[in-house]
């Protein structure tokens, strides 16, 4: 009676045992599935915050000071203090060139002047495509305090993409017009480059970029022929270089001159 007391106590025991180990190794999974969807969240969440809608960044020294353009929001920075106003509509002076700023709020005046000049950073000697100029007045200041630094625009994060011809001047196109393939372009927005192909040829280029204007700039390509005549390819070559303004909807980037919407692009994975 004793030996099988002990032997039925002996697989209760391991009975219990096995079920225990199934509920720990079942949490276990649990909490590697938890901490995974909290990492991805995470990820997720970080990769959020580091796409903004400023569009303009400066900065200068003695004193340092940081301005940002955003589409909702002017943001001054100064050592101990700063000064935000509302987005508003730069005017130009003479040429495109130079944008004015005039923002005036009850606690702050604001004057700020960008021009389309190279700018080398007092400090750092680095050298930058815009020159700064700003000056400010808080509360009862009777004169503007002036900062003089170096900008420039942001790229668009969203050019940052494959993109494959649809139309060109109004017209659908087709791998047939161009011999080979469609045309296609990939935009490094980060380092305002970008490379691709005519549909025969391989060409490559620099970006020139600011707020809704994009101008696709020395633009190279190779020689090959690919149909008795290459006029189509030509005409894509030219409305790329006459492009200076873009939109970006649905998954298709339109690039247009004042005139006319000159090529559509249709993003790909």
């Amino acid at each position: 009676m004793k030996k099988l007391l002990i032997t039925l106590l002996g697989i209760s025991l391991t009975v219990s045992s096995c079920v225990d180990r199934k509920a720990t190794k079942k949490i276990d999974d649990a909490s590697v599935a938890a901490t995974s969807d909290t990492i991805v969240q995470t990820e997720v969440l970080a990769e959020k915050k580091t796409v903004t809608d400023v569009y303009f960044k400066a900065n200068g020294t003695e004193p340092f000071w940081s301005l940002t353009i955003s589409e909702k929001m002017i943001k001054l920075k100064t050592v101990g203090d700063s000064i935000m106003t509302p987005h508003t509509i730069p005017t130009y002076a003479q040429d495109s060139n130079v944008k004015k700023y005039a923002l005036h709020t009850e606690l702050a005046k604001m004057n700020i002047q960008i021009s389309q000049t190279e700018c080398i950073n007092a400090m750092s000697g680095m050298a930058s495509p815009y020159t700064v100029t700003i000056e400010y007045m808080k509360g009862r200041e009777t004169e503007f305090t002036k900062l003089e630094g170096c900008g420039q625009y942001i790229t668009d994060y969203r050019l940052h993409d494959i993109w494959v011809l649809e139309e060109l001047n109004g017209t659908m196109v087709s791998k047939e017009d161009f011999g080979k393939a469609l045309p296609s372009i990939e935009i490094n927005s980060s380092e305002n480059t970008f490379f691709g192909t005519t549909g025969c040829n391989k060409i490559n280029g620099k970006l020139f970029s600011e707020k809704d204007k994009l101008r696709f700039t020395n633009v190279a390509s190779t020689k090959m022929m690919c149909l008795p005549d290459n006029k189509k390819e030509q005409e894509f070559i030219k409305a790329l270089n006459s492009s200076v303004s873009y939109t970006i909807a649905n998954n298709r980037l339109t690039l247009s001159n004042p005139d006319s919407v000159l090529l559509i692009f249709k993003k790909i994975d």
